[in-house]
């Protein structure tokens, strides 16, 4: 099961027979919350912001004309006094930058959290997706959407769901479980600029190499930065890490692939796609950095998950047997219990920021 493709039909649309709660309602609800959030007691104070294009190719035809294509989006803003690494944040499959905005009850995302903390922002789409869409490849026909968000909803360990019953919540989970934030979350999919090669996040794939050296080149155009990842963006990651010494740390959310040395790489024990194989001398490259992987509970839920956390212990033991410096950071060990999938948008988020900026002091990289 490709879990980007999931998205995608999922997230497409509801079902015509489903209530959907209005958008004017939910802005209500959300305005409510805002009380949870004591950060939003005090106003932000910006220095600079906007968005820009990078990478990217331009397809010249027969007779000259021209079609701009494969690049990637970044929207930034950076603060008046700004740390000193900015951080690059990149969505998961079949998503956007906007998981990284605001969460699906209205509270604030990662933008304005590290933003307040002092940090400059860069939030990407990237290419072939989200505002950056224009590929340099036809466009695959569009299907029929499935009703299939019950999959993605016990899938990414919201809770459990065999319809026709209703979706059933775990218990203690760190998501608002009012039909609004759940209409939003079903929303937030975003359409594959191009067909099934984009859908390959193993690495074996054209899109796998344009991604990589796409932020790569954003990484080099913005300077040292933390990247933080999630998802099926983060393998993507480790490769624009190996293309740009600019990355000075990566802070990966429930990573799904992986990178490992030719000749190490671990046996398929799931439904996910094989990690990828990279020269050592590339692999070296990771060992520079440090490097933490994040994963949420009720992982045992999902074969996927299952099979995802093995990997990244894998991961993990093969950069640190190659003298780097990686740790797992498994939330319930530490006694934060009840993450999703997207657990820097769950009810929490605000402790899993905490989590991130320990982190980049403990590494002296804020």
């Amino acid at each position: 099961m490709l879990v980007s493709l999931l998205l995608w039909s999922a997230l497409s649309c509801l079902t015509a027979s489903t209530p959907v709660v209005s958008s004017f309602s939910h802005h209500l609800q959300r305005e409510e919350t805002k009380s949870q959030n004591e950060a939003r007691d005090s106003s932000l104070s910006i220095k600079s912001q906007g968005s820009f294009a990078f990478a990217g190719t331009v397809v010249v035809g027969a007779n000259g004309d021209t079609w701009h294509a494969d690049h990637g989006y970044v929207q930034y803003q950076i603060p008046l006094h700004p740390r000193r690494y900015p951080l690059i944040l990149w969505h998961g499959a079949g998503l956007s930058g906007c998981e990284w905005e605001t969460t699906p009850d209205g509270r604030e995302g990662y933008q304005s959290i590290f933003l307040r903390r002092g940090f400059s922002v860069y939030i990407i789409d990237q290419p072939r997706q989200g505002r950056a869409g224009q590929a340099s490849k036809g466009l695959p026909a569009i299907p029929d959407p499935t009703p299939i968000e019950s999959i993605l909803f016990t899938t990414f360990r919201l809770g459990t769901w065999t319809p026709p019953a209703q979706p059933q919540f775990f218990a203690g989970v760190q998501f608002p479980e009012d039909p609004g934030s759940l209409n939003q979350f079903f929303r937030r999919g975003t359409f594959h600029g191009t067909g099934g090669d984009r859908l390959d996040w193993s690495g074996a794939g054209d899109a796998y190499q344009l991604m990589t050296s796409a932020v790569g080149i954003l990484a080099d155009d913005i300077g040292p930065a933390v990247l933080v990842t999630h998802s099926g963006g983060a393998n993507q990651g480790w490769g624009a890490a190996m293309n740009s010494n600019q990355v000075k740390a990566i802070v990966a959310y429930e990573p799904t692939n992986f990178q490992f040395p030719e000749g190490e790489l671990p046996a398929v024990t799931g439904p996910l796609q094989p990690s990828h194989t990279v020269p050592l001398q590339d692999f070296l490259k990771l060992t520079q950095i440090p490097i933490q992987l994040v994963y949420g509970d009720n992982l045992d839920q999902t074969p996927l998950f299952t099979q995802a956390f093995r990997d990244a212990q894998a991961f993990v033991d093969a950069i640190n047997r190659h003298g780097g410096h990686a740790e797992l950071l498994h939330l319930p060990n530490i006694g934060v219990k009840g993450n999703t999938h997207f657990l820097f948008s769950d009810l929490n988020n605000m402790k899993i920021a905490d989590l991130l900026s320990s982190f980049l002091a403990q590494h002296h990289l804020d």
